[in-house]
């Protein structure tokens, strides 16, 4: 007998078991598919360069290999470029940690004549919030670094998915049955689409926001702004969360660099405003994929992506999520969760519609009568 001719208690007990399986698989796991979900996407994203060197007559293995390499320099690059920044950065290292102990010393005598605080009981507090946050250190150190065993996996992962695609694509459609091939052969292109739109959008929405964040820090005369100001782009691409780290950054350096507050009310200023270019120009027209997930699901995913897989599940919450709602879109069954993770709002609910429903059968009859 099948699941869905079982009573709904039962449907949901098996659905339920279902997700506590894969969830466990997926936690289990997540050392080795992590890797994978990172090189899929990538691999995705420098496939039509691959096959476009093909097609000049370069060897399959060959083209593989030089779209590795245009990636590989272009990180080097952007690496390079930060790595000077840092290298300046670590020279003025003690001075600045100088300026931050007067910083704090001052902010603790003013909570201490403002509140009533001993500067010893405020000592205190601040050991327990540090030893209290140890593991959750230790949990972002440990996914830093699992992040950082991803890159030496990811060229080897991607040459494989580059070099196996055919077999990967004959094993998608034959796995399915016959009937299933269009639908199929749907959801391998948009998710295509989806994943190259969403990965490139981001790439472009981060260079501008870098060369926003940088230019607004030079001119508020904030130290390091370029280089504080590329980490705030990167830490943009985390949905949500990322930019309120990136506004704490410059506003930490500032407070320790610069007297009074009138640079800090500039960077939190000169920030709201890249934020909304960014959140009503950039994403709209920039990020935008053929897939929309809307704002509470996205930050839902992004929440569920970090207690699963940490730093790492941020990143690929969005687009796993967005191939989620394509394979939903085309299964009569999984439309209305396709539904719950889009963009397009309702104007009415399907409740006021069938109490309006109901009201005209109730009303025809009497109308109907002589």
């Amino acid at each position: 007998m099948k699941i869905k001719d079982q009573p709904f208690y039962i449907q949901s007990t098996a659905v339920l078991f279902g997700l506590v399986l894969v969830v466990y698989a997926l936690a289990t796991l997540s050392e080795i598919l992590i890797p994978l979900a990172f090189a899929a996407f990538l691999a995705i994203l420098l496939n039509p360069l691959a096959n476009r060197m093909q097609k000049w007559g370069v060897p399959r293995v060959l083209s593989i290999v030089l779209a590795l390499s245009v990636a590989f320099i272009t990180v080097a690059l952007v690496f390079y470029f930060l790595s000077t920044q840092i290298i300046q950065f670590g020279d003025s290292l003690p001075m600045l940690k100088q300026k931050l102990g007067e910083v704090t010393i001052t902010v603790k005598q003013w909570i201490n004549t403002t509140f009533g605080v001993p500067i010893t009981k405020q000592d205190q507090m601040v050991k327990e919030a540090l030893n209290n946050s140890q593991a959750m250190l230790g949990k972002t150190l440990g996914g830093l670094l699992g992040t950082l065993a991803i890159v030496f996996l990811l060229p080897v992962y991607i040459f494989f998915m580059l070099l196996y695609k055919t077999l990967i694509l004959n094993f998608l459609y034959e796995v399915f049955a016959e009937e299933n091939s269009t639908k199929v052969s749907e959801v391998l292109k948009e998710t295509k689409g989806a994943i190259q739109s969403y990965i490139v959008g981001l790439l472009i929405e981060m260079i501008i926001v870098a060369a926003m964040n940088s230019l607004a820090l030079v001119l508020l005369g904030v130290k390091y702004g370029i280089l504080i100001g590329c980490i705030g782009a990167i830490l943009n691409l985390i949905p949500y969360l990322g930019g309120i780290i990136a506004i704490a950054l410059p506003v930490l350096m500032a407070t320790v660099t610069k007297d009074g507050f009138s640079t800090q009310l500039g960077v939190i200023g000169a920030y709201i405003v890249i934020q909304f270019i960014d959140n009503n120009i950039l994403v709209p027209r920039i990020v935008s994929s053929k897939v929309q997930i809307n704002a509470l699901m996205s930050i839902v995913v992004v929440l569920l992506g970090n207690q699963l897989w940490g730093l790492s599940g941020m990143f690929l919450s969005i687009p796993f999520v967005a191939v989620l709602k394509i394979i939903f879109d085309r299964i009569e069954e999984l439309k209305p969760w396709g539904k719950l993770l889009g963009d397009n709002i309702p104007t009415r609910h399907m409740g006021e519609m069938l109490r309006n429903r109901l009201k005209r059968k109730a009303v025809l009859p009497q109308n109907q009568q002589p």
